[in-house]
């Protein structure tokens, strides 16, 4: 120690100048000098120091261990860090322990070695990664995605990424640093919020915005970030943070609540929103304003009272009660609303109650009933004209029952005589056989051919009895001159029921028209009237037994007739049709097997 202390004074200088705490000791490991970083670092005096052995100053527990290295150290004679570099720990006078690095370097004075012992407290280090450990692990914990670049390097790298950022976006740490943030955004970079991010990092502002970024596997997901700036101490930016959070689900519900809202708004049917308390409207929709002619703005000023008519606003909130004691309940009434011009028109009220946070609200659904109602009223005077129809139907059809009862009582009197003179005559017709008989002959023919043109008069009076007021059934000139080889009753019967149905479907002051074309062998029946006509829809089950076309369910008939028709028409080897247009009027065309003689009338 003496020699040491020749060169004190020029050691204390040296010492005093350096920032680090000095220790000096011999191979004996006794301190012989400090300076006073060190001392105030151990909190000794400098004279409680001196003479000591360098061990005072670790803790007990690292003694042994420190002794050890020491002795290797002074038998290789190196530079080097204490334990390897690694902090090691230090004693103070109080007995608390700290962290310390520790360099050894030796030198020689006149002929001695000795150690120069560099120490600087860790402390505030160990402390500072500490934090940074648990700021690094909270980061790491959080479940926002986080991002830091460098705003000191060009384009701005990504140095830093969370677990969060890599398990939203699908990256890699690997595939994410020294990369710009923008591929998130692959090429749909013309968005607003990307603009704006631009703008923000260029002008190193804060700024939030809402963009769409895409996965490694390229799905699409809606991003809230936010991005803040980190200056350093002289107010230079250094870095920029980058806080990311998925906002899908958000959006998308965002995006069913505006469609939800545009389907109130578009929507047709009336629908108002209204206090409870005060009647008065809140919201109202496009249906509201476009029936009542009112604009939002006078709306949100009104009433549900100021559109009811005929209700006092008494019974209007007897009305709403239910709604007030059981907010499920539904309300529903109809009463008139009247409009901006003073119109009046029916609506469905339906009135239900809903609960937004703490406030009660009142939904309204007005239907607009007009053609409900109109449809309604036309109804009832359709079946009352309809029914009227059908009385004076059934009781044209009773008159015209009536008539023919008559008309058959009268026929089957008229009949009796012309039929008895006819039976009588043809029956001596018979019996005179001798050439001189003929005057006899002659006279019973005669007889019997009046009484034939008399029943042809009865039957054709019975036609006409049938013909409505002006209309006319126009027959074929010569038509007596036609011989037609067939069954007289069935085509009596087919004609009879054709020009009967004509007449029965064709309005008054028309015509009927019975045209007859002959052939070789065929001879063709048209029956054209003027009336009502088939509808198409019906045509294809005209012939069908029992069927009646839907324009005719309002006059007398069964259905059966032209079904009886076309089976006899077809057992005489013939064939019926027809062309119809409704309101217009029907040809009925019968072919029959003929033999005549090819005239044509």
């Amino acid at each position: 120690m003496r020699v040491f202390d020749k060169n004190i004074d020029i050691c204390h200088l040296l010492s005093e100048a350096v920032s680090e705490g000095i220790i000096v000791v011999n191979k004996d490991q006794l301190i012989v000098s400090i300076n006073k970083k060190a001392s105030h670092l151990f909190e000794y005096t400098h004279k409680e120091l001196l003479g000591k052995p360098l061990a005072e100053l670790i803790p007990d527990k690292y003694k042994k261990a420190h002794k050890e290295h020491v002795t290797k150290y002074y038998r290789d004679v190196k530079k080097e860090k204490m334990a390897g570099g690694r902090c090691v720990h230090g004693q103070r006078k109080s007995g608390e322990e700290f962290p310390l690095n520790v360099r050894f370097n030796p030198f020689s004075i006149y002929g001695n070695t000795y150690v120069l012992v560099l120490v600087n407290d860790l402390s505030e280090r160990v402390q500072i990664e500490k934090n940074l450990d648990i700021k690094s692990e909270a980061l790491e914990a959080t479940e926002n995605g986080v991002i830091i670049s460098d705003a000191l390097k060009e384009d701005h790298p990504i140095i830093y990424v969370n677990k969060a950022f890599r398990k939203l976006t699908g990256y890699s740490e690997s595939e994410v640093l020294n990369r710009n943030c923008r591929f998130l955004q692959n090429d749909d970079n013309d968005q607003r919020g990307v603009k704006i991010m631009r703008n923000a990092i260029k002008t190193g502002k804060k700024c939030q915005v809402q963009v769409r970024n895409y996965k490694k596997d390229g799905t699409l997901f809606w991003n809230e970030v936010s991005i803040n700036p980190i200056r350093n101490e002289e107010g230079k930016i250094t870095h920029f943070v980058g806080i990311q959070n998925d906002i899908t689900k958000r959006v998308k519900a965002e995006e069913e609540i505006r469609h939800f809202l545009k389907i109130f708004d578009d929507s047709l049917n009336e629908i108002y929103v209204f206090d409870p308390e005060t009647l008065r409207f809140s919201h109202v929709n496009y249906g509201a304003k476009k029936n009542t002619g009112y604009s939002s703005r006078e709306l949100r000023k009104m009433t549900i009272k100021d559109l009811i008519t005929g209700i006092s606003e008494d019974r209007l909130r007897e009305i709403l009660d239910p709604l007030n004691l059981n907010n499920h309940k539904k309300v529903t009434f109809e009463t008139l609303f009247k409009r901006k011009d003073g119109t009046t028109y029916p609506v469905e009220v339906h009135l239900q109650s809903s609960n937004l946070e703490d406030k009660v609200l009142t939904v309204v659904i007005a239907l607009d009933i007009s053609e409900r109602k109109n449809y309604t009223q036309n109804l009832e005077k359709t079946v009352a004209r309809r029914t009227q129809e059908l009385n004076d139907a059934l009781l044209k059809e009773k008159e015209l029952s009536d008539l023919k009862t008559k008309f058959l009582s009268m026929v089957s009197h008229e009949f009796k005589t012309p039929l008895s003179t006819i039976l009588t005559s043809a029956t001596l017709v018979g019996k005179y056989t001798a050439a001189d008989q003929q005057e006899l002959r002659t006279k019973h023919l005669k007889s019997i051919t009046s009484g034939v043109h008399y029943l042809t008069g009865i039957l054709n009076d019975f036609l006409y009895m049938l013909l409505k007021t002006g209309q006319k059934i126009n027959y074929p000139m010569n038509i007596e001159d036609v011989i037609v080889h067939q069954d007289e009753k069935i085509v009596s019967l087919v004609l009879t029921n054709l020009l009967h149905n004509a007449i029965k479907y064709s309005p008054e002051e028309t015509e009927i028209d019975l045209q007859i074309n002959l052939d070789e062998n065929t001879i063709y029946f048209h029956i054209i009237d003027r009336g009502i006509g088939i509808p198409k829809k019906d045509q294809k089950h005209i012939f069908e037994r029992y069927f009646r076309a839907d324009n005719v369910l309002l006059t007398q008939g069964t259905g059966i007739g032209l079904n009886i028709v076309k089976s006899h028409v077809e057992n005489l080897g013939g064939d019926i049709s027809f062309k119809s247009v409704e309101n217009k009027g029907s040809t009925f065309t019968v072919t029959l097997p003929s033999g005549g003689n090819g005239e044509e009338f």
